[in-house]
């Protein structure tokens, strides 16, 4: 009996130190890219500091299996340097400056690896880990996730290659489908199905209704790409989307606060 008792008080325990997340917001894309260079750590701290409820990143595998942050297949558009991530060294991508080219106020910014990045980020905000790389990067993320102690909020942004390498690895991982079929009742279904926590619709304003009240209703959280215009923010909170993507986390701001959604602190 004593031993019951414990268990229980010990799962109470591990709850109340579970944070609240938000249930709608705005989410970071690449941080506050608009304004800092997308997917460092400086562009995250904006982030938070503008009260960003999720932020979204991507992560790569280096040829050395180093998982980092950076969006395109190359290095060459955000950093001084040149060619592939996957044929790349962790230690070659640390040498890029990552900074220099949003301007000379971030000159000297080096590429974060994953677990650099979700160290600054505190433990009541959706983290939006989006995979860019082959099945193995799957198991990988996943396993980084859970040996920081963020299952709770990080989810996969993943293919299904990926997602079946994610859940044999750590089978509780939270996952967002992207098996992307634009804003299609297939695509909701789809996602149902495989029980994943986050859909992310895509689509240039139009929010389909009936396919987000489906969603909705089996539990799924909807991230939208991509319509940041006040008019198109409106319409999404109105018709149940969850998290819209942004750019431009402060202009976006406003329109939530205007909405009664405060900036998460």
């Amino acid at each position: 009996m004593k031993f019951k008792i414990l268990l229980l008080a010990l799962s109470s325990a591990a709850i109340a130190e579970t944070p609240a997340l938000p249930e709608r917001g705005l989410c970071a894309h690449r941080g506050a890219m608009s304004t800092h260079p997308e997917n460092t750590v400086p562009a995250f701290e904006e982030a938070l500091r503008l009260g960003a409820h999720m932020v979204e990143f991507d992560v790569q595998m280096t040829k050395d299996g180093a998982l980092v942050l950076m969006h395109d297949a190359t290095v060459d558009r955000t950093t001084d340097g040149r060619g592939k991530v996957s044929e790349m060294t962790l230690a070659e991508v640390k040498a890029l400056d990552a900074g220099v080219k949003k301007g000379n106020a971030f000159k000297g910014l080096r590429v974060p690896t994953l677990e650099e990045a979700l160290a600054v980020f505190p433990k009541n905000i959706w983290l939006n880990c989006h995979l860019k790389g082959g099945a193995e990067l799957g198991a990988a993320t996943a396993r980084v996730i859970e040996n920081t102690g963020r299952k709770h909020q990080a989810f996969l942004a993943a293919m299904a290659p990926q997602v079946e390498t994610a859940r044999h690895a750590v089978p509780d991982i939270l996952i967002c489908n992207m098996e992307r079929q634009a804003d299609s009742m297939d695509y909701a279904e789809d996602t149902i199905a495989m029980k994943a926590s986050f859909i992310q619709l895509l689509g240039k304003g139009i929010v389909p209704l009936e396919v987000v009240a489906k969603l909705g209703a089996a539990g799924v959280r909807v991230n939208y790409y991509h319509d940041e215009s006040p008019e198109g923010l409106r319409r999404q909170f109105a018709v149940g989307v969850n998290f819209p993507l942004v750019n431009d986390l402060a202009q976006a701001m406003t329109v939530a606060i205007e909405l009664g959604i405060q900036p998460l602190r």
